[in-house]
């Protein structure tokens, strides 16, 4: 009896959990597993510890996703006395840390027990002597919380290092902003090495320092990428003016450029070396924004049902323009389909490779009804036969009358 009293009592205390759980955000998914790995809270917790850990969380104002990310993660982060203590700490703190910062550091806290408040007060205290802004201190936090991990030394040595390169005071502020990822990265394994390479390409320092400032992540390269990159403009082959676009801002930034666009294409399945050859096959890929190129890429994937794969085979469909050419050409093929209206599957080198007006006079011209699909057709020019010249020197037909005929048959009379 007593064993199934208290196989009752943990239901109970399960069931009244969960409930608390679903009302700051839990989904039943999440409630199962979650429960299912951290039993340890129905033994050494009660609800109304856990609810006083949950109100002080929310004190907090963490989104309700990354809040839920955080106890689905850390479960440990649910101890009322570890939440008071950093409670007391982020007020005393200069800096009005943000919830973002403040979820990454309670994490970073829980998952490395040498955090603690007193650590994180003297990184900013670091940051604040060195000049940094609160904003600085919150972007660096919320994108690098292990910056936490650092000690004093490090910090400066590596701020000091970016201003010996010749960084201004607003140029080191926008890299730690913009990429506080580098300050995980060793100065004579990573840092050095990466600058003396971009020397070493003949790229002045001038040059090197005004790039990174404008794109921050050129300091995530790996050593020789950047060298890999401009090999490829060596056997580039594409017309004048699309190369003269593509270095519009230098050889250094046409680079960084291509390196975007491979990790781009990388970031959705694809390999380096597959990524590479897209760029050479299709090199207005490099004159496209980053944003245009991930449309183009989910409009392939999610709503066209095909595999990024298919973009090695068919580079082109990141080259041409979405709104003007994939969207329309697509709608098309698709209400053709829904009408049973091909005889074959069209695939998408077919929808891409044909030129505009090949593609009207296969697909649309024969219905009508896809004009309004594929828009207008004015824009294009149907060039007309150039005239020959036996027409321009044919003479003018005179019209016949009655005493032309007259004479034409007393003529042909006396040849007879």
């Amino acid at each position: 009896m007593s064993d199934q009293g208290e196989g009752n009592t943990q239901y109970r205390k399960q069931v009244s959990l969960a409930n608390l759980l679903q009302r700051y955000g839990f989904s039943q998914p999440q409630l199962n597993n979650f429960l299912k790995k951290n039993t340890f809270l129905l033994y050494s917790n009660n609800t109304h510890d856990i609810e006083k850990s949950l109100c002080l969380l929310l004190s907090f104002k963490i989104p309700q996703k990354p809040l839920v990310s955080l106890i689905y993660d850390c479960p440990a982060v649910l101890d009322y006395e570890f939440l008071n203590k950093w409670q007391v700490g982020f007020s005393k703190f200069g800096v009005c840390v943000s919830p973002v910062a403040i979820r990454n550091v309670l994490e970073c806290s829980t998952r490395f027990k040498v955090v603690d408040p007193d650590g994180f007060c003297k990184t900013v205290e670091v940051f604040k002597g060195l000049g940094f802004s609160d904003a600085t201190v919150n972007k660096v936090v919320e994108g690098f919380p292990c910056v936490v991990l650092l000690s004093e030394s490090e910090l400066y040595r590596k701020v000091g290092f970016l201003v010996k390169f010749g960084f201004p005071k607003d140029g080191v502020d926008r890299v730690l902003s913009s990429f506080p990822g580098v300050l995980g990265f060793g100065i004579e394994a990573r840092l050095k090495p990466l600058l003396d390479e971009f020397r070493d390409l003949g790229f002045s320092r001038n040059v090197i320092r005004n790039e990174i400032i404008r794109e921050p992540k050129i300091l995530g390269m790996e050593l020789s990428e950047l060298s890999r990159c401009l090999e490829l403009f060596r056997t580039l082959k594409c017309r004048e003016p699309i190369k003269e676009r593509i270095f519009i801002h230098g050889e250094f930034r046409a680079g960084v450029e291509v390196k975007l666009r491979v990790d781009c294409l990388c970031n959705h399945g694809l390999i380096r070396r597959e990524a590479f050859k897209i760029l050479w096959k299709e090199p207005r890929v490099i004159l496209y924004d980053l944003k245009d190129i991930e449309k183009k890429i989910e409009f392939l994937v999610n709503q066209m049902k095909l595999d990024v794969n298919c973009l090695v085979d068919v580079p082109e469909y990141l080259g041409v323009n979405f709104e003007k050419q994939i969207v329309p050409r697509y709608n098309v093929i698709e209400y053709l389909r829904s009408k049973d209206a091909l005889d074959y599957e069209v695939t998408l080198r077919e929808m891409i490779k044909l030129s505009r007006l090949r593609f009207y006079n296969f697909f649309v011209k024969p219905y009508p009804e896809c004009e309004n699909l594929f828009g207008r057709f004015s824009d294009i020019i149907v060039r007309k036969q150039t005239v020959g010249l036996w027409k321009l020197f044919k003479p003018e037909k005179q019209p016949d009358n009655e005493d032309d005929s007259k004479a034409m048959r007393s003529f042909m009379e006396s040849l007879g």
